[in-house]
């Protein structure tokens, strides 16, 4: 059995580093699914047991399983996959049912465009995965698992195995846990890049071998799941907490955050703001303070339009939420969600038609096509976005639009199709005028929708700094250093690259 007081002993001495204040990108952020990350070597097992690596599972396998599912439930943890479904109550569903045999998953199928949080940690901090499920899977009576990850994501694959295999020779995993009666085996299942996978279903679906299609629930995993028998499935950051709430206790965990949503949340912030990257914050922190205080804004020259929450799957926030608490239930009531994580900010320089059709064509593309609503509704709503894109559209197709995509909402079989109608829905309630503007005036002001624009023009604004001459494609921008340029319209292909590279508003369209 591995020592892992002296491990940690042995280490520290010869790494004294390891207890360096972990980086913090802003003093709002706290850190614990990111703590080893940019701290420890991933590939080196002794470094995570340096900082309390193994020691909540070496806790928590001195108490009875049910007892630790009290402790979870006692956290208030809830899944960081999306639904936020409290992991305690979930554990405890598992154990309840009296099977033979149980399985445990982690689910590493993070396809959000945009969004790199499960990635990050499987690269930098493998062994906090396999800490949480080796106690979930004591917790429930599991003894086989999986973790489910893309094939997209190939150091991650790697260092997860090297990370199984460590944990193998020390006695940490597989038979005989820490020298005790409970064994567990994890094994890596590479999934071929399906949105539709990260659901629970269709994720099952796909380790058997089959088609990953979503199935009618219930029964629910907890009851029926893996080969019929009862599975919990969390995600990496789900289960990356596990650890840090049985070494630390529950009280602990509930001092960040809110009452309902205790603990932290690991944010992918991209698009236009000044600093991306990942984020970890308390929850209920408030979408101004990630987005102007860590962010650091969308820069002077440009002005805060919106926030896409939750991916493909969340809704679009203004500056009227910048205020709003960032926590699940706050989330849907503003008509997004929380997601796996990613926060994607736009400014004025963005259509909001155009992004909503940009994540519709994503859910269209990704839809396993099981369930009608789904396979066909969307089709028929991208349709719809099309039109209205290309100056085509009328009103009473914006209507159809906003019905159809309540239609999708209530009828879908599964979370894919529930939710892909969310980026219409809120970018109808919040920029209807956008909307009118495509139908009616046959203009896109933001310049994103090719087929209402007809020309590009450079207005004496123009500085002459020669950046969208640069950035043009086919060379059709014309013009010396500090003078006015102009643009030949029979070359312009209207790309737009001219429009969103200029920083003084000099070009507009016709």
């Amino acid at each position: 059995m591995a020592n892992l007081k002296q491990i940690k002993k042995e280490t520290l001495e010869q790494n004294p580093s390891l207890l360096n204040p972990v980086y913090k990108m802003h003093e709002k952020e706290v850190r614990v699914v990111l703590r080893n990350c940019d701290v420890i070597d991933p590939e080196d097992i002794n470094q995570y047991i340096a900082r309390d690596g193994y020691f909540a599972l070496e806790k928590a396998l001195a108490l009875p399983p049910v007892e630790v599912i009290e402790l979870m439930k006692e956290s208030g943890l809830r899944g960081r996959g999306g639904g936020g479904f409290p992991t305690g109550k979930k554990w405890e569903f598992a154990y309840n049912n009296v099977s033979d045999t149980k399985y445990i998953i982690c689910n590493a199928d993070e396809g959000d465009p945009g969004a790199f949080m499960d990635r990050s940690v499987l690269e930098q901090d493998p062994h906090s995965v396999i800490e949480g499920m080796i106690i979930a899977g004591y917790s429930i009576g599991a003894h086989t698992g999986y973790v489910y990850v893309r094939a997209e994501y190939p150091l991650a694959a790697k260092r997860l195995q090297l990370a199984i295999d460590n944990a193998v020779e020390l006695g940490i995993l597989g038979e005989c846990v820490l020298d005790t009666d409970y064994s567990l085996n994890i094994e890596i299942r590479l999934g071929a890049g399906a949105f539709v996978c990260g659901e629970e279903t269709a994720l099952i679906a796909s380790i058997e071998g089959e088609r990953g299609m979503s199935r009618i629930k219930p029964p629910y995993p907890a009851a029926k799941g893996l080969f019929g028998k009862p599975t919990i499935i969390n995600n990496v950051e789900t289960l990356s907490n596990v650890p840090q709430i049985i070494f630390n206790g529950p009280k602990w965990f509930k001092s960040f955050g809110t009452k309902d949503s205790p603990g932290t949340k690991v944010f992918a912030l991209a698009g236009k703001v000044k600093y991306n990257g990942l984020i970890e914050v308390p929850m209920g922190i408030t979408l101004g303070e990630i987005i102007h205080d860590i962010g650091k804004g969308v820069g002077k020259k440009r002005q805060f339009k919106a926030v896409l929450t939750g991916g493909p799957s969340g809704g679009c926030l203004t500056e009227k939420h910048l205020n709003e608490s960032v926590d699940f239930d706050n989330l849907v009531r503003l008509g997004s969600m929380m997601g796996s994580g990613g926060m994607i900010v736009l400014d004025d320089h963005d259509c909001m038609v155009d992004i909503a059709k940009f994540y519709l064509d994503f859910s269209v593309d990704e839809s396993c096509g099981k369930c009608t609503p789904c396979r066909e509704g969307t089709i028929q709503m991208f349709k719809l976005l099309e039109k209205i894109s290309d100056g085509t559209g009328t009103v009473e197709d914006i209507e159809k639009l906003r019905d159809l995509s309540v239609s999708v909402k209530e009828s879908s079989l599964c979370g894919l199709g529930m939710t892909a109608p969310n980026p219409v829905l809120s970018t109808l309630e919040h920029f209807y005028d956008e909307y009118l503007e495509h139908v009616n005036d046959k203009r896109c002001k933001s310049s994103s929708c090719k087929g209402l624009i007809n020309e590009y023009f450079i207005t004496d604004k123009c500085t002459g700094c020669t950046i969208c001459a640069r950035r043009c494609p086919v060379q059709c921008i014309s013009g010396s250093l500090k003078e006015q340029h102009t643009i030949d319209p029979s070359i312009c292909i209207r790309c737009g690259e001219c429009f969103a590279s200029c920083n003084f508003d000099a070009i507009i369209t016709k």
